[in-house]
């Protein structure tokens, strides 16, 4: 899992020349990196009811980790799609889609390169219904969210803030002008919108 944290902390990944298996020894060793990365990132929002899901962590790791091999090392791999990229059995909540977006949110990337690469990838819908579940880490990408109920979605504070902040930060004009997010985002501007997003259009309709 050394590949995940040069990831994290340069920006770059080092891809094998085959799949390599991640060991239990890995996970747990992984799983308190994360727990410690999730601390210092928690310093943002100061929250004492969400912690760290290290399952959910280390299963976003897993998943980005053998995405990047993939998206280089494809042959033969077809049959083993579903096991290199498990899926995550666990109920959602704030901390899980919060550990989870360690590493989910550089999956973007590798979903948009599968995508050049091969549209008809089946790895692509598999990582884009990763994207549409943990849809945090999914924003700036073009995902299908029309059935999302975003006052139930948003409903904890803290989450919210946090999507809205990402919101702006990727310029994701696609989810910025739903109704609902953008009478949030323009509350938050107040007065100050034309400094934050001048561009964004105010949704008076729905």
């Amino acid at each position: 899992m050394d590949t995940i944290f040069l990831l994290r902390k340069s920006g770059s990944m080092t891809v094998f020349s085959n799949i390599q298996e991640i060991s239990k020894k890995e996970e747990m060793e992984a799983g308190d990196y994360f727990e410690t990365e999730f601390e210092k990132e928690r310093l943002e929002f100061l929250s004492t009811e969400i912690h760290c899901h290290k399952e959910a962590a280390v299963w976003a790791a897993k998943v980005l980790y053998h995405s990047t091999q993939l998206y280089l090392i494809r042959e033969n791999t077809a049959k083993d799609l579903d096991k290199l990229i498990p899926k995550l059995k666990i109920a959602q909540d704030t901390s899980s889609v919060l550990s989870a977006d360690l590493s989910l949110r550089f999956l973007p990337q590798i979903a948009s390169l599968l995508h050049t690469a091969d549209p008809n990838d089946p790895l692509v819908g598999i990582l884009e219904d990763i994207l549409t579940r943990f849809h945090y880490s999914g924003i700036g990408y073009p995902l299908h969210l029309e059935k999302i109920d975003w006052e139930k979605e948003l409903k904890d504070k803290i989450y919210r803030k946090l999507y809205l902040e990402r919101i702006v930060e990727k310029k994701a004009y696609e989810l910025a002008e739903i109704p609902y997010l953008n009478q949030l985002l323009i509350g938050e501007f107040g007065m100050y919108k034309e400094e934050f997003w001048r561009e964004l259009k105010i949704i008076t309709e729905e």
